[in-house]
């Protein structure tokens, strides 16, 4: 695209930073909030929990929908209307006579916030390629790793002065600042490089989209490291207060250090020559600092032990999450809107499932279990998308296949 018809580069990290890091924030926001949901509506805590889980569902669900209609019409319309129904979705969430009526407002407020988290990937990939989508890549991912993790802190500090009505009416005026914002947003995608033919089409390209497989492999590794990152959230609140005894303010210092480990690893890949020297010494540092992880948390070592090997581990996690995703797309630059999609879905469906996880026994034991596998896998599947091991898995295969 020429530059002349694109906004200023700091005009995009700032907008695309701030719509790609608005669902997960959205999500986690209103954490703090959960036990005065729970006697505003005296309801059951299992119901109130529901709304969060209907907001991950929504977040996951959103993204492949609204990902293959912004192929079509373009990323400007579609995101418009997402951000419209988000704002009256969180107007019925303040006014929602009962527990049952919040749980549905969050879920369209999921399915609306998502639309932000798979189209900001797919704004970058118009307007970028190379060193550059890498570097753009880095920074936003810095951004999405630590929304999702300072939400509730955020959340925390806002409860000493509002009620949760209060956090979800910041909330709605944040989706009409973006709404006003988004309107001096250049269209990315050209009317000549849209899809063509009906909606149902564009449905059908996440096939060739889902048998890509080394497009998959990259997506796996995003998903696995997204799947620790979720589990840290679920876990580190019983860990850190519960089993260690901090006050929430310490927690929340720990909390922060994590989200800023995350951010340094995120703006490191910019420094290597490639994203695929990125992401091979981030899944390597990731599966050999996981160990490290697991030993101190079975040994129940002391807190501050704990908290360093877990903000190393943070480092390499920022590392995987802007490379893997540059890697992605870039293998899927004409389906970049089924691509993204397929992309967030994974990872909110791997966050959902193995999150609740972390608290079937033992959490010390339980969450290192879950964080070792995790890394296991990630490096597993970016080994297969190496020449060289897939040639030897393939040969394999054969060789079974024969006998």
């Amino acid at each position: 695209m020429d530059k002349k018809t694109r906004n200023s580069e700091l005009y995009l990290l700032l907008m695309v930073g701030a719509i790609s890091a608005f669902g997960p924030f959205v999500t986690d926001f209103y954490l703090p909030a959960l036990p005065s949901l729970n006697e505003y509506f005296h309801t059951t805590a299992s119901l109130v929990q529901l709304s969060l889980t209907f907001s991950m569902i929504g977040l996951a669900v959103g993204q492949l929908v609204i990902g293959p209609l912004s192929d079509k019409y373009g990323r400007k319309s579609p995101l418009l209307w997402s951000l419209v129904i988000f704002s009256f979705s969180t107007l019925g969430c303040i006014y929602a006579p009962n527990i049952h009526w919040f749980v549905f407002f969050r879920l369209i407020q999921g399915l609306s916030g998502a639309g932000g988290l798979v189209i900001s990937k797919s704004i970058t990939v118009d307007l970028y390629e190379g060193a550059v989508l890498t570097r753009f890549f880095s920074m936003l991912s810095s951004v999405q790793g630590v929304a999702p993790i300072c939400a509730p802190v955020l959340g925390g500090f806002l409860l000493e002065t509002t009620s949760w009505k209060g956090i979800f009416w910041i909330l709605f005026a944040i989706g009409l600042l973006l709404l006003v914002t988004l309107c001096f947003f250049k269209e990315s995608l050209p009317r000549d490089k849209r899809q063509g033919g009906n909606v149902w089409t564009t449905f059908r390209r996440y096939l060739p989209v889902l048998g890509h497989g080394r497009f998959m492999c990259y997506v796996l590794v995003q998903a696995f490291s997204m799947g620790v990152t979720f589990t840290y959230i679920a876990a580190s609140p019983f860990i850190f207060q519960n089993h260690y005894g901090l006050s929430p303010m310490a927690y929340s210092l720990c909390f922060g250090a994590n989200a800023i480990a995350i951010m340094l690893g995120s703006l490191s890949v910019s420094f290597f020559r490639s994203a695929t020297q990125a992401i091979r010494v981030g899944v390597f540092g990731f599966g050999l600092i996981s160990l490290l992880v697991a030993s101190v948390l079975i040994a129940d070592a002391p807190v501050m032990v704990v908290e360093g090997s877990l903000f190393l581990f943070m480092i390499f996690l920022g590392l995987i999450q802007p490379s893997s995703t540059t890697l992605a797309l870039d293998l899927e630059r004409e389906n970049s809107g089924n691509a993204s999609a397929v992309l967030g879905f994974l990872m909110f469906l791997f966050g959902g499932i193995l999150s609740p996880l972390t608290g079937l026994g033992n959490m010390l034991h339980t969450t290192s279990l879950i964080i070792v596998i995790c890394c296991a896998a990630a490096l597993f599947c970016t080994l297969l998308t190496t020449s060289r091991f897939s040639h030897y898995v393939l040969k394999l295969r054969t060789v079974k296949t024969s006998n």
